[in-house]
């Protein structure tokens, strides 16, 4: 696991920072102030792709649709393959959370 190499106070200190956001909007207000709109697009973009990946997409259409270069998308494939199931976890969560949302 890639993680063990970041393990830290520093890493422990945000990713305790991340978990104690409320609501949507302390995550955008807490996300503004830490990165860029790059860095944030950036990230928004590879969960995209990992949906689109999942849902069986091409990488033609996927790099169409999310602006994303074929070696994103391979990384994030990369991952979806052969890394800690996180994508996968967090993108199901999503999921769930958006069914719930409209059945209420």
């Amino acid at each position: 696991m890639q993680i063990d190499k970041l393990r830290g106070r520093e890493l422990d200190q945000l990713f305790k920072s991340i978990l104690s956001l409320k609501d949507m909007e302390e995550c955008y207000r807490f996300f503004d102030d830490l990165c860029t709109v790059n860095e944030i697009q950036s990230l928004a973009q590879r969960l995209e792709v990992a949906r689109m990946l999942r849902e069986g997409n091409t990488y033609h259409k996927i790099e169409t649709e999310t602006g994303a270069s074929t070696a994103t998308i391979s990384r994030v494939k990369r991952c979806l393959n052969y890394g800690n199931d996180a994508y996968e976890m967090a993108l199901e969560r999503v999921k769930e959370d958006e069914t719930n949302t409209v059945k209420e």
